[in-house]
């Protein structure tokens, strides 16, 4: 068949990946970043099937080839030729439904002087499908959700947290003391249309305040999984040194991944208004002689932040399409 890629389309989603000649789709769309369902490994077979839309494929286990109209299992067919596939089980970027689950408190432990890492484990995990950046709600009785951005790749087996509470931060502070205790919690997911269904075709800037390093966590850990190779520029803006509370972790993605560079931006002073730093932030990111039209950018911070970013970004010729923020969903600009 030789080495020649072909391109994939999913319908309806309209994700795309190239697959060479010689691969399985299903190893080809994984690859790519794209959550096919699959459990080959155990022993559970016809879960990543398909219907050919457009092209011609064929079957590598009988040597058989596929026609339009014709059921396929991914994990053993090849494309010879660009393929049109419809597969309803995936789903575009920030599509897929929420629900409510009962997951158990696996672990909760203070990793700074006012954040917690808090393990999720939910029922019937390799059902549960989420994209890299969404967030859930923790439920509690009698009291309003609260929404954290899950730290964790959609391939871990447990949901990581990354939860800034004190005494001052009621809401937030109560969801630490119910974890704590044990037992189970209600929570809903997934959230969100920040996010990725596919490895992005563009480099990336992340750009995080505070705790919105969880999201970029999650979008890291999801890409160092596939074969994306463009550059990453992680930005993480926080008041003081102490406030990096994993500074040592993204440091040694640094070391490990070529394509990443992390770039901390510390006040590290006693100003409390914190929308200076805001602007130490963006002043950093604009100052990191990117070609602004040829990149995705994608925030997690305050309104205020994400928007002055959004703004100077734009103005400096990014594209408005190009720019990923939740912000922009739950705090729209009036």
């Amino acid at each position: 068949m030789g080495r020649e890629h072909r391109h994939v389309v999913l319908s309806p989603s309209g994700i795309a990946f190239n697959a060479a000649g010689e691969s399985d789709l299903l190893s080809a769309a994984a690859s790519a970043g794209i959550g096919v369902p699959a459990a080959c490994r155990n022993g559970v077979c016809e879960i990543c099937e398909a219907w050919l839309i457009a092209g011609l494929a064929l079957n590598t286990r009988n040597q058989k080839t596929i026609e339009v109209g014709e059921r396929l299992m991914m994990c053993r067919t090849a494309a010879l030729t660009d393929l049109d596939l419809e597969i309803s089980a995936v789903m575009a970027a920030g599509n897929n439904q929420p629900g409510k689950y009962q997951a158990k408190v696996v672990d909760v432990r203070s990793i700074s002087h006012d954040v917690y890492r808090v393990e999720l484990q939910l029922p019937r995990r390799r059902e549960l499908s989420f994209h890299a950046g969404q967030y859930l709600s923790v439920n509690l009785p009698d009291a309003e959700p609260c929404y954290f951005s899950i730290a964790s790749s959609p391939s871990a087996q447990t949901i990581e947290l990354h939860i800034q509470a004190t005494p001052e931060w009621v809401s937030a502070q109560k969801v630490i003391d119910a974890l704590t205790s044990g037992g189970e919690v209600t929570v809903e997911l997934p959230h969100g249309k920040a996010c990725l269904a596919s490895a992005p075709a563009k480099p990336l800037l992340l750009v995080a305040a505070g705790t919105g390093f969880a999201q970029m966590k999650s979008l890291v850990d999801y890409l160092r999984e596939t074969s994306y190779n463009q550059p990453v520029k992680l930005y993480w803006g926080v008041r003081r040194h102490d406030d990096m509370y994993l500074r040592s972790l993204a440091q040694q993605w640094q070391e490990e991944w070529p394509p990443f560079t992390f770039l901390p931006v510390v006040g590290d002073d006693e100003d409390n208004d914190w929308s200076g730093h805001h602007d130490q932030l963006v002043r950093a990111v604009l100052a990191s002689g990117m070609e602004w039209d040829k990149v995705e950018v994608h925030a997690s911070g305050s309104p205020t932040m994400v928007y002055t970013l959004m703004d100077a970004l734009v103005e400096a010729g990014l594209p408005e399409g190009a720019f990923f923020s939740d912000v922009l969903e739950y705090a729209p600009r009036t």
